[in-house]
């Protein structure tokens, strides 16, 4: 791993397309910056803040982005394949189209987030913060989302098949035309007080 860059203060850099591999950021401030296209790899952005920063069309690969903010900023066709956020926090970021592959999403907050027609497959969601999040036309498949925050969020035609939903109470949340698979019906009938036979 590269050396630490800590404390530094970014504003409207061009980083389009670049590689940033193995780099590593320490409570750094990342504002207005164009990171569109850009790749990361074994990278580490540790309580870092992005505000108006564009990730359009990026890709990030077993890169961790731990306890960072997010506000106000453009994720348009991004793909995290393998990638940490631990207790990183979106807002007022525009996330549809997202792809996440795998990693962990645990503690993560998308309150209120735009996560129409995005993609979460095989990812650790736990206790993630999903309140108010339009997750409509969006997957959630095969994710860990035990523990996770759904009260009033819109799954209309979200397929959730293969995931934990031992969190969602389906009367907290709109879940009309939701897809799901047998077991999981189970688990919502019970949530919501059904004898399954």
């Amino acid at each position: 791993m590269a050396e630490w860059i800590e404390d530094e203060v970014l504003r409207g850099q061009d980083l389009y397309a670049e590689e940033l591999v193995g780099r590593a950021y320490l409570r750094c401030e990342f504002h207005d910056c164009d990171l569109s296209e850009a790749a990361t790899r074994n990278a580490v952005f540790e309580e870092c803040s992005f505000t108006g920063v564009r990730f359009n069309v990026s890709r990030h690969t077993d890169t961790a982005f731990l306890r960072c903010s997010f506000d106000r900023c453009d994720f348009f066709d991004a793909e995290f394949t393998g990638c940490k956020l631990t207790g990183s926090r979106f807002r007022g970021s525009a996330l549809g189209s997202v792809r996440v592959l795998g990693g962990d999403w645990s503690f993560v907050s998308l309150a209120d987030a735009d996560l129409r027609r995005s993609s979460f497959r095989d990812a650790r969601m736990r206790e993630a913060d999903l309140t108010a999040a339009d997750c409509r036309d969006a997957a959630l498949t095969d994710s860990d989302l035990s523990g996770a925050q759904f009260d009033r969020a819109r799954l209309a035609r979200c397929d959730l098949r293969g995931s934990d939903l031992t969190a969602l109470d389906p009367l907290s949340a709109e879940v009309s035309g939701a897809v799901i698979d047998a077991p999981q019906a189970v688990v919502l009938a019970h949530a919501l007080g059904l004898q399954v036979r």
